[in-house]
């Protein structure tokens, strides 16, 4: 099992490992690196497995590997895994670090790509395992399909990775028309480069808002504010010192704190939101699956909640759930802002409860977003089935300028 004595193995041992290949059409491993991304690619991993001329091959990675969460369990409930793809190690979580890990994600990566043989390997975002996956099929000469590329947010250094997954990938599956824009002024031949919608907006309206019993033995009550922030490559102290003002923002409101994601600086998030909870101010939350996340999302929404902090939840889920968010700090420079987005002036406690007031002053009736229609999942497997990914056309990458 992973542990203090973690030697850079998954606590799934070969045996373990699900024979996924039914040998029905063209096999698609989907990479999967955390548990918010796999609830993105949830609705194309399904949507794939149904397809009768696709063969799912699902490879989790990276942080679902990382004690004591390990992920990648969730993943296995859902799907048969037919690879785990150590990456990071725990404990280690400086840039440095990450890109030591990112080395042995390409490496690994390539191992299991010439022992799973896929058509295609698709990865969605900008995080080091994306970028590893897409490094490995690419210069191995496997076509890559990337969701979400051409999408802007300037405020971490994944900012770069994303346009850099765009270079190596040969399928483009953009989340919006502006996104897959940025994408043919990249360089990429039009005639790949498609918009199907962001995956997250996939089955929303199928999940049932959290009922009033979980809602209270989680949050004490239907919050009025779930803070959900993620650290964004500074200095732990200086992660905690953001964090603490925001928080410091919404007390006397009832908030419930989601821990943040993996990446360096976490520390420094978790400390504003452990001592804001030993104070009182806030129910911390450590992880919740998605289901749980949009049924807790839409009882806030409904409560006239609002949402705070920089995930892009607030920005695409929130967004079609005509939730107010707001959002802090520069993480999510550049990226659309759908109607529902309050920019918070600085990470001051000031700043966030005039966004606050600003965001609850919305006409929520009126908010759009422009994610597509809940059938990007659909739309992915159907190019993935039509798009030869043998074609030289398709492999051979080069700048239309």
């Amino acid at each position: 099992m992973i542990g203090d004595g973690w030697d850079g193995e998954p606590s799934l041992r070969p045996g373990e490992f699900d024979d996924a290949s039914s040998g029905a059409g063209r096999r698609v491993m989907v990479v999967t690196g955390t548990r918010a991304e796999f609830g993105l690619l949830r609705p194309v991993m399904e949507a794939v497995r149904r397809h009768p001329e696709l063969d799912l091959l699902v490879v989790a990675a990276g942080a679902h590997l990382i004690p004591p969460a390990e992920t990648f369990r969730e993943v296995k409930a859902a799907f048969a895994v037919a690879d785990c793809v150590p990456m990071q190690r725990p404990g280690q979580a400086t840039r440095l670090d990450d890109a030591e890990a990112l080395g042995r994600g390409v490496a690994r990566f390539a191992r299991s790509i010439a022992g799973l043989r896929p058509d295609w390997v698709v990865v969605l975002g900008d995080r080091i395992e994306a970028f590893a996956a897409a490094c490995a099929a690419s210069v191995g000469g496997v076509g890559v399909a990337h969701l979400h590329g051409g999408d802007r947010a300037e405020g971490v250094a994944d900012e770069a990775m994303r346009h850099a997954i765009t270079k190596l990938a040969h399928l483009h599956l953009a989340a919006t028309e502006q996104s897959a824009e940025r994408i043919r002024r990249l360089g990429e031949r039009p005639e790949f480069v498609h918009v199907v919608g962001s995956p997250a907006i996939d089955g929303l309206d199928s999940i049932a808002p959290m009922s009033d019993a979980e809602i209270g033995e989680l949050c004490g009550g239907v919050p009025e504010v779930v803070f959900l922030m993620h650290p964004i490559g500074r200095h732990a102290e200086e992660e905690e010192a953001a964090a603490s003002g925001l928080l410091e923002g919404l007390e006397g409101m009832r908030v419930a704190a989601f821990d943040p994601n993996l990446d360096p600086g976490r520390g420094g998030v978790v400390r504003a939101i452990e001592a804001a909870a030993a104070r009182g101010a806030v129910r911390r939350v450590g992880h919740l699956p998605r289901e749980r996340f949009v049924g807790l999302l839409k009882r806030v929404a409904a409560a006239g909640g609002v949402l705070v902090g920089n995930s892009s939840a607030g920005l695409i889920e929130a967004a079609a759930l005509r939730l107010p968010a707001v959002d802090a700090g520069p993480r999510q420079g550049g990226r659309e802002r759908p109607p529902n987005v309050v920019a918070c002036e600085g990470e001051g406690a000031e700043a966030v409860r005039r966004a606050v007031e600003r965001a609850r002053g919305l006409n929520r009736a009126a908010l759009t977003h422009p994610y597509g229609d809940g059938r990007a999942g659909e739309r992915t497997a159907a190019l993935l089935a039509s798009t030869d990914p043998g074609s030289a056309v398709l492999l051979r990458k080069r700048c239309t300028y």
